[in-house]
């Protein structure tokens, strides 16, 4: 399976685990600092090719992310879910630790985000939802990025996401549907 677009990863162990998952080209920031040289290349290989975002699923992961979006936006977004970047011996966290099947399913899964001020769904909707308070809320936040793919997120990040990532008030209704069925269980 070859992509056409340049995948963005941290590092060189991320380009090893994509590589092993897929025929696709990479980017690697070397970390959160990232360099105008590497921005410019983002830049380029965005207007060329199409880039998708994969960065580890943690703090550093979500400013490289950020930085990219204010620096060339337009760009895709593919999510690997905490669980699934976990090594067997439990240390770490990244994308180098995904399966091969994880990666293409992310990739596979990948949104472009939106700077939208249409707010078809509103904060007060995620505290009506229990995204938001409670003792449920991050495990529920949990589940409903990785069922709507935009990853996991704070209450806050949530109601941006689903802004950017442009999610209908029918499709959050059905993924908190599962999510609530799924605690019910």
């Amino acid at each position: 399976m070859k992509i056409k677009e340049i995948i963005v990863v941290e590092g060189k162990d991320d380009t090893s685990a994509i590589q092993r998952a897929l025929d696709a080209d990479t980017i690697e920031t070397n970390g959160s600092a990232i360099s105008e040289e590497t921005l410019e290349k983002i830049r380029l290989a965005h207007e060329k090719r199409g880039v998708i975002i994969l960065t580890d699923p943690d703090f550093p992961g979500e400013k490289i992310r950020k930085t990219i979006i204010e620096h060339v936006p337009g760009c895709k977004h593919a999510f690997i879910d905490k669980k699934d970047a976990r090594p067997k011996n439990g240390r770490g966290i990244g994308v180098e630790h995904a399966s091969p099947e994880v990666i293409r399913l992310a990739l596979k899964d990948a949104h472009l985000m939106v700077n939208t001020k249409t707010e078809d769904i509103t904060r007060e909707d995620l505290i009506d939802a229990g995204l938001i308070g409670g003792t449920e809320a991050a495990s529920r936040r949990g589940r409903l990025g990785e069922l709507l793919k935009i990853g996991y997120t704070n209450g806050k990040q949530l109601h941006k996401r689903l802004m950017m990532f442009q999610i209908s008030r029918q499709e959050f209704a059905e993924a908190l549907e599962h999510v609530l069925r799924e605690e019910e269980q």
